[in-house]
């Protein structure tokens, strides 16, 4: 038995930018929530812990509390084989390769990775170089963005029995079935991952979840890389309307890849970072003191050795293991994140730089709005022709501004800038 309430998005390339905004393709997850499972735990506070600011991780689909890892997702904390299982259908003959398709992907994928997470972690691709073929026509599947879950099983089954014989699937963290693009059946908006109630059992090893990826080619842009950090416990952060139309993006805008796969700074949240362990302790701040609190904080997106726009506006070196994200604790399951943002990295197309602030909140399901950005600039917008959302593309409090969290009692200063590049801010908790 399985459950579906959690949507993710899938966009097809073809529709314009303004199209995109407020017709997003939907597809369900076949889901059931895996058991928590506790790991290690924070070591005891100091002074200038992070931990009084952990979120404590809940029964939540992809729980934003980040005081434990849930065991039954793999940690990408180290490097990660992921496997390319090419299906094709006796109703079709392939008009690509599985090289083509494997361009499509990699190395793009490892590299956002990558550099999200400061080298830490590597995603490192073993693509099949053949087709394998499905036992029934394309069509006999009814794929499509609302997949029904009798449907998506059977398509499960018969592509694990196909290519059984041929991978070893106990060799692997993350499986990628990737359908012919080009198949009747096949539908580009079905891309997702599957969470299974019960796993698949294959070469002693069970399959908790699948990447079914049906993507045109060439595919939506970063896709894959959105469509893993599922498989890696991370939410939709979109916003999906009641009805299926309006704006998707209302949450994060182009802040995050796991809110949009086309925004223009995808790199992934502080808070992201922290849970997925990119961020060490010593470089997240928890401010809980009333009273003001300076700290400088270190681009999110740089890394030892990049180099990073400094306060002249030429480019320097010296960044990347400073601190990177400042918590203030709002309530038992909510705090306020302050990170500092600009064009550096993957969010090298960033509309706007400076200290960006926004809300987590640890019981909010996957595609509930667990993350929010709050826009220090609600009467503008910016970056029309390109970003996702432009209320918020110029969220971020600028350098020499000053701001209010609503409703919070939190007021932020952008005081000036290093000769590095890290920003100085001032944060007063009343």
């Amino acid at each position: 038995m399985s459950r579906e309430p959690y949507p993710e998005v899938s966009v097809p390339r073809q529709f314009s930018r303004a199209r995109l905004r407020s017709t997003a393709a939907v597809f369900t997850t076949m889901s059931a929530l895996a058991a928590t499972s506790l790991g290690t735990g924070h070591s005891a506070a100091g002074p200038d812990s992070a931990e009084p600011c952990a979120l404590t991780r809940t029964d939540a689909h992809h729980s934003e509390g980040l005081d434990t890892w849930n065991a039954a997702y793999p940690r990408p904390a180290r490097s990660l084989d992921a496997v390319m299982v090419f299906l094709s259908f006796p109703d079709a003959r392939p008009l690509t390769t599985p090289q083509e398709l494997t361009a499509d992907h990699f190395p793009d994928t490892t590299r956002f990775f990558e550099r999200a997470s400061y080298g830490r972690f590597t995603l490192r691709p073993h693509p099949l170089g053949h087709w394998i073929q499905m036992p029934r026509p394309s069509t006999a599947y009814a794929i499509r963005r609302d997949w029904s879950a009798e449907h998506r099983a059977a398509y499960l089954r018969d592509a694990l029995s196909a290519a059984d014989p041929q991978v070893d699937f106990s060799r692997y963290d993350v499986v990628y079935f990737v359908a012919d693009p080009d198949a009747p059946g096949v539908d580009s908006d079905a891309t997702k991952v599957v969470n299974l109630t019960s796993p698949m059992r294959a070469d002693g090893a069970d399959l908790r979840r699948v990447v079914t990826v049906f993507e045109q080619h060439p595919p939506d842009r970063l896709v894959l890389a959105h469509e893993t950090g599922h498989v890696f416990d991370l939410p939709d952060l979109y916003h999906r309307p009641a009805d299926g139309k309006g704006d998707w993006d209302t949450h994060v805008g182009d802040w995050d890849l796991m809110g949009s796969q086309f925004g223009l700074a995808p790199d992934l949240f502080g808070w992201h970072k922290w849970k997925l362990g990119w961020l060490e302790p010593r470089q997240v701040r928890c401010v809980q003191d009333a009273g003001p609190a300076r700290l400088t904080l270190e681009p999110l997106a740089a890394a030892p050795g990049m180099p990073v726009s400094g306060a002249a506006g030429a480019p320097v070196l010296g960044l990347g293991r400073g601190t990177k994200l400042a918590v203030v604790r709002t309530g038992r399951d909510s705090v306020l994140a302050f990170e500092a943002r600009g064009p550096v990295g993957n969010d090298t197309a960033a509309c706007r730089q400076g200290v960006l602030v926004y809300r987590v909140r640890g019981e909010a399901q996957s595609g509930g709005g667990p993350i929010e950005v709050i826009d220090a600039h609600p009467r503008t917008e910016a970056c029309w022709e390109d970003s996702v959302y432009p209320p918020l593309a110029d969220a971020p409090i600028a350098l020499g501004e000053s701001f209010t969290v609503p409703g919070e009692g939190v007021r932020v200063e952008v005081e000036g800038r290093t000769a590095s590049g890290a920003w100085t801010v001032k944060i007063m908790v009343r």
